[in-house]
C-alpha cells in the first residue's frame, strides 16, 4: 500500500515551493521506509527547480540532502532495522550491472543512476526528493549515519561532504600536498574541513576576503582573494591540485596557471553556462582539466564514517519548511553560512 505524505514542490520551473501531498510507492522486499528528519537545501536544488540545467520534471520535489530513521524495512532487507539512523544522497537507483556499477561508481553508471528527484524511476513514475516528511528507498542506496556525526549537520554530507571527499580522496589529497578550494560556500567548506583532515596545506581561494576568517576556523592555512589580480601573480605554480566548487564561469586560464606541473583543476562546481578555454593552458605543465561528480555508495559511507572519525559535520542553519523560497533567495545571493538544512518535522 502506499503511503501519502507532505511535502514541498516546485509545481513549475521557477514557481515558488509549495506545500503539498505526494504518494510514496509500497515498501519492497528490499525497501526501506524512512523517516525523513533533515533535509539539505543544494544549490543543485534551486538549478533544477529552475531548469537551469534543462528541461525538468514537474511538479517537483528537491532535496538530496536527506538524513532520517528507519520507520520499516522489507523483508529481505539486511543491512538496516528499525531506528537505525541512515541517509540517503543524489541517487536512488542504477543499473547494478554495468562495469561502473560494479566498480563502486554507481555514480557514473552507464545507462544512468536514477537521481533521487527529477528523475524517472524502474516503475515509470518519477521520483520525488527530500522536502518531504518520508522516502521509500532501496537498501542498496541507502548509507549508515554513525553516531558521531548529529543527524542535522549529516544531511548535507549526503551531497556536499561526497562531493569533495571523491575528488580529495581520487587526487590523493595529504599530506604534503597543496590543495586549493575554489568558493567557500555549502561545497567549499566541506572541501576545506576534509582536505584539512586529510593533511594537505590548504588554500582558499574567494572573490573577496569576507569569509577569511571562517576559513582559518574550517581548517584552512592560506586565504586569497580572487578578485586582486595580485593573487594569480603570487600563486602562480603553487597547487597540486584546485578543486572549483562555484557554479558561475570561471577564467580558466588563470586558474589553471596556478597549478604546478602534472596539477589538477577539478570542477564540481557546474555553471549553467559554457565557459571558454585555451588549450595551451593545459598543455604547458602536462596539467589536467577535469571534473567529478558524487561518489558511489561504498565511497559514501566511507565518508560519512572518515567524518565521524574526525568530528566533521556541516555548518548549517536550520529553517523551518516555509522558509524554503526564502532560503533558495539568500543562496543565491550567497547569504548562508553554510548549508540551509530544513527541519522536516515542520513540513
Amino acid at each position: 500500500m502506499t503511503t501519502t505524505v507532505a511535502a514541498y514542490a516546485a509545481p513549475a520551473a521557477k514557481a515558488p515551493l509549495e506545500r503539498t501531498t505526494i504518494e510514496r510507492r509500497e515498501v519492497g522486499e528490499f525497501d526501506v521506509l524512512i523517516d525523513i528528519k533533515y533535509a539539505g537545501i543544494c544549490h543543485s536544488d534551486i538549478h533544477q527547480a529552475r531548469e537551469g540545467w534543462g528541461e525538468a520534471i514537474f511538479p517537483m520535489v528537491p532535496g538530496h540532502e536527506i538524513a532520517g530513521v528507519v520507520e520499516a524495512v522489507g523483508s529481505g532487507v539486511t543491512k538496516f532495522a528499525v531506528g537505525d539512523k541512515v541517509g540517503v544522497g543524489c541517487m536512488v537507483d542504477s543499473c547494478r550491472e554495468c562495469e561502473n556499477c560494479e566498480a563502486g561508481l554507481e555514480q557514473y553508471c552507464l545507462k544512468g543512476n536514477v537521481g533521487t528527484y527529477n528523475a524517472i524511476g524502474k516503475d515509470g513514475e518519477p521520483t520525488y526528493g527530500g522536502y518531504a516528511e518520508k522516502i521509500v528507498v532501496d537498501e542498496a542506496f541507502t548509507v549508515r549515519i554513525p553516531d558521531g556525526i548529529a543527524l542535522d549537520e549529516a544531511a548535507p554530507l549526503l551531497c556536499a561532504g561526497i562531493t569533495l571527499y571523491s575528488p580529495l580522496r581520487h587526487w590523493n589529497a595529504g599530506p604534503g600536498k597543496k590543495v586549493a578550494v575554489v568558493g567557500l560556500g555549502g561545497l567549499g567548506h566541506m572541501g576545506v574541513k576534509i582536505a584539512h583532515a586529510l593533511g594537505a596545506e590548504v588554500t582558499v581561494l574567494s572573490q573577496s576576503l569576507r569569509k577569511q576568517e571562517d576559513g582559518f576556523k574550517l581548517g584552512a592555512d592560506h586565504y586569497y582573494a580572487t578578485s586582486d589580480e595580485a593573487t594569480f601573480k603570487e600563486l602562480a605554480g603553487t597547487f597540486d591540485l584546485i578543486v572549483s566548487t562555484v557554479s558561475a564561469p570561471l577564467n580558466l586560464d588563470a586558474y589553471l596557471s596556478l597549478l604546478k606541473t602534472d596539477g589538477a583543476f577539478v570542477n564540481v562546481g557546474a555553471p549553467e553556462e559554457p565557459v571558454a578555454l585555451n588549450l595551451f593552458s593545459v598543455i604547458a605543465g602536462r596539467k589536467t582539466l577535469a571534473g567529478s561528480g558524487i561518489g558511489g555508495i561504498r565511497e559514501t559511507q566511507e565518508m560519512l564514517d572518515f567524518c565521524a572519525e574526525h568530528g566533521l559535520g556541516a555548518e548549517i542553519e536550520l529553517i523551518r519548511a516555509d522558509q524554503i523560497n526564502e532560503a533558495y533567495e539568500r543562496v543565491l545571493a550567497s547569504d548562508v553560512r553554510y548549508r540551509f538544512v530544513i527541519d522536516t518535522s515542520t513540513i
